[in-house]
């Protein structure tokens, strides 16, 4: 057989458009489609996974009522670990079968994906609009990168380059453990509440964990933070003046520094670090002038590796989107291993 100049033996085979591509999260479900392989990316509305049973439900509601295009194929990214023929998303109380998806849409194929493996594949294709860099450091070509994003929860992923293909390695880095490095953090650790007894990287890094620190902040100051139940009071709080807030804030901040800097070093990720999720645009003002950057970097006896690699905050809305149209339109750039992930083909 001979291949085309584009494809060589082990590419992953194409899947049939139109392709319907859906990134699910614990909060919120977003979908697009595309037609064909250069056309434009037609996006829907961003609905509430709890407003919903199911995906197949949402797919109709919000995708096919609003569309004559009839998908073949689903490209979906989940907010949970692959295993198994179904996927329990970690923070929402869907199940999904690919499968039963796949007969339910009357779709040809079905690839799953978990939701920050397909944030990973968005990263070689991301511009300088769609980026902000923090702090100083270069981007290596070809090196390898990671992607942490704090949201509903916390994920984690790495892209790594080899053989003119890259491969994104999702895990479940969110939940590592996190403890107290300085002064500060020896006052207010005693205070923060343990999630299944644990200090974890999602029990602080996440909406809910941003309420956990003020909590724990206006605890260690001696003041009641109890009214604090979710991420978006203490970053209104923040703006609004509120010095508990303010200090939550850098907290957080500081500790997903730490984080992104521990995770640079298990990868030596001199392609860079890249800070996605749903809180860090709602923080854009504020890395500049946190503990974040100083934190990262302070990974002796490694800083001097640490200042070299640079770190950003993405900025596009819907990465996973554009990382699952940038794989459907070019599945030969990616080495992935689908199986048991790709079904109906």
């Amino acid at each position: 057989m001979t291949l085309s100049p584009r494809r060589r033996d082990g590419d992953i085979p194409p899947v049939p458009f139109p392709v319907l591509i859906a990134d699910i999260g614990g909060t919120n479900a977003r979908f697009a489609i595309l037609s064909e392989t250069h056309s434009p990316l037609r996006t829907f509305a961003t609905v509430r996974t709890a407003d919903f049973p199911d995906l197949a439900a949402a797919v109709g509601a919000t995708v096919l009522d609003a569309t004559a295009i009839l998908p073949r194929s689903l490209l979906v990214a989940l907010a949970g670990p692959i295993t198994g023929t179904s996927t329990k998303l970690t923070n929402a109380d869907w199940v999904i079968d690919p499968e039963e998806t796949r007969k339910a849409l009357h779709l040809d194929t079905v690839v799953t994906f978990n939701d920050f493996e397909a944030l990973a594949l968005s990263l070689p294709s991301l511009d300088d609009g769609q980026i902000m860099q923090v702090g100083g450091g270069e981007a290596v070509s070809r090196e390898p990168r990671v992607v942490l994003g704090p949201g509903t929860g916390l994920g984690v992923a790495a892209l790594i380059y080899s053989d003119r293909r890259f491969t994104p390695i999702a895990g479940e880095g969110g939940h590592v453990s996190v403890g107290p490095e300085t002064e500060r953090d020896f006052r207010i650790w005693p205070h923060i509440e343990r999630v299944h007894g644990r200090v974890t990287g999602e029990a602080l890094l996440s909406g809910n964990g941003l309420a956990r620190l003020y909590r724990a902040v206006a605890a260690a100051e001696g003041r009641d933070g109890t009214w604090c139940r979710h991420g978006a009071e203490v970053t209104d709080a923040a703006k609004e003046g509120d010095a508990l807030a303010d200090m939550a804030v850098d907290l957080f901040l500081t500790c997903l520094g730490r984080l992104a800097g521990d995770l640079a070093l298990v990868f030596l990720a001199k392609g860079g670090v890249y800070i996605a999720g749903g809180i860090a645009p709602r923080l854009i003002d504020r890395f500049g002038d946190s503990g974040f950057r100083k934190a990262f970097e302070a990974k002796a006896p490694h800083r001097p590796i640490l200042e070299s690699i640079p770190t950003f905050v993405i900025t596009e809305p819907t990465p996973a989107i554009a990382g699952m149209a940038t794989f459907a339109t070019m599945p030969e750039r990616f080495a992935l291993d689908l199986r048991g992930r790709r079904f109906g083909d």
